[in-house]
């Protein structure tokens, strides 16, 4: 399957000492967070073709997580959820003058989404569900409804004339390919970006507006880190990530941008030895090679403290929105051995917790931007959290499931993709968001 974070099969003997080391890390990370805040229907679309210069979704990769072990499957892990509080607020700001966009629900949309697989011509193959034959289109009449408040459609106009002579990086690994490809589109019903830089893989990529002299670059940064990566990660060959050490392809650009989204990813579950200071310190499940098993929430704290160190020291202060981790909706297995998401709408609240990994890493995450967020404080650091998590882990509705490819024979049961979405979809609700926190930030900084 074309994906991030492809689980591989892995044994049981493991789950015990992965619980132990779960749950130790939850209790620490919250009892740490709790210092921490204390401290301070049918469709009307047609069919249309993708650009054929299209980024690919890293495919494959060796990497575990806890649902790969059939005696997880039963374990109703507690969601943790953030404060209700607005994270994206300024200090000082009332909370009752707050909207908390990211606490919510989903809730019926019957005029559908801003534009569709004929009106943009940005959507890559893989995410074209309906183009690729999904029967169904009740997914795309949904919209995000925040508690207390409401959450404004994005309004190309407004954001292009915001944004003119201004420029824009998104950090990251394919899921910053999808929600690109989701931005363009959206943009795309007042102007149509151009491409004007794409390297050799059509991992890293840049589009203008000439219109609006407004600039949009994805950079293909999968663990912020400095790693060696073959074949996209589908090789057998090992990653080698070097915990010490940034990407360069990101941060020998970061002075040229004034608005940057970053996040690390579904990367740090696969196989992966690790180095620092020129010598291998261990790794993430690397069976066999007598290396001591340092995990993937090791390499991501790593790699989150290094990048935000690296943000807030930094002379260059542009807005900076860090989003979180995104998660997989596979259910019945994995892309391995028939795992599906066939689901047509959306859970309700408290139907489904997600996957213990995923709360880890979610919530380690928030610890370091909370860290990173007070530092900014002191030093002008504009940091923000883009936190699509909650919304995202309620819609297994809007992944493309076998639909990643053109009209596939469901009867012999094709790999799924329930990690990337299709567009439109809800993906389009994190740009939604992006957008509502980028021109209130304008309007304070105007303001004050």
């Amino acid at each position: 399957m074309e994906s991030d974070g492809e689980p591989s099969p892995s044994s049981q003997k493991r789950v015990g000492r992965f619980l132990l080391k779960f749950f130790g890390s939850a209790f620490l990370l919250a009892f740490s967070y709790r210092l921490l805040l204390f401290s301070g229907a049918t469709g009307f679309f047609v069919f249309s073709s993708s650009p054929a210069s299209e980024i690919q979704a890293a495919k494959g990769g060796n990497l575990r997580r806890v649902s790969d072990y059939p005696s997880m499957e039963k374990i109703d892990a507690p969601f943790t959820r953030l404060p209700e509080m607005a994270l994206h607020g300024r200090k000082g700001d009332s909370l009752k003058e707050q909207c908390d966009l990211f606490s919510g629900e989903w809730i019926p949309n019957s005029s559908g989404p801003p534009y569709t697989n004929s009106s943009c011509s940005f959507i890559y193959s893989d995410q074209d569900c309906l183009t690729n034959g999904r029967p169904e289109a009740g997914y795309l009449y949904w919209k995000w409804k925040p508690y207390g408040c409401d959450l404004s459609p994005f309004d190309a106009k407004k954001f292009l004339k915001a944004m003119r002579n201004k420029s824009w990086a998104l950090i990251g690994d394919s899921i910053f390919r999808n929600q690109m490809d989701s931005l363009l589109c959206l943009l795309s019903q007042v102007e149509e970006a151009v491409m004007i830089y794409h390297d050799e893989t059509f991992e890293c990529v840049t589009w203008y507006f000439s219109s609006h002299n407004l600039t949009l670059a994805l950079i293909w940064a999968p663990f912020l880190l400095k790693a060696e990566i073959k074949d996209l990660g589908h090789s057998q060959y090992d990653i080698q990530l070097h915990i010490d050490a940034l990407d360069n392809t990101w941060t020998s650009q970061y002075n040229k941008y004034d608005y940057i989204v970053v996040s690390g990813g579904q990367w740090f579950l696969k196989t992966a030895i690790f180095w620092e200071n020129s010598t291998i310190i261990g790794c993430h499940y690397c069976p066999g090679k007598n290396l001591r098993e340092l995990g993937m929430d090791y390499s991501y704290q790593k790699a989150l403290e290094l990048a935000f160190r690296f943000i807030t020291t930094s002379d260059h202060k542009p807005l900076v929105l860090f989003r979180s981790w995104t998660l997989s909706h596979f259910e019945y297995g994995e892309w391995y051995n028939g795992g599906i998401c066939n689901r047509t709408e959306p859970y309700k609240e408290g139907e489904f917790s997600g996957d213990p990994v995923d709360q880890v890493m979610r919530d380690l995450e928030i610890v370091e931007f909370e860290k990173a967020a007070a530092i900014g404080l002191e030093d002008g650091t504009r940091l923000k959290l883009l936190d699509i998590y909650h919304l995202s882990l309620l819609r297994p509705d809007g992944h493309p499931g076998p639909y990643r490819k053109f009209h596939p024979d469901i009867s012999k049961r094709p790999q799924n993709d329930c990690l990337h979405w299709c567009l439109p979809g809800p993906i389009d609700t994190w740009n939604d968001i992006l957008m509502e926190i980028v021109l209130k930030e304008g309007d304070q900084r105007s303001s004050s």
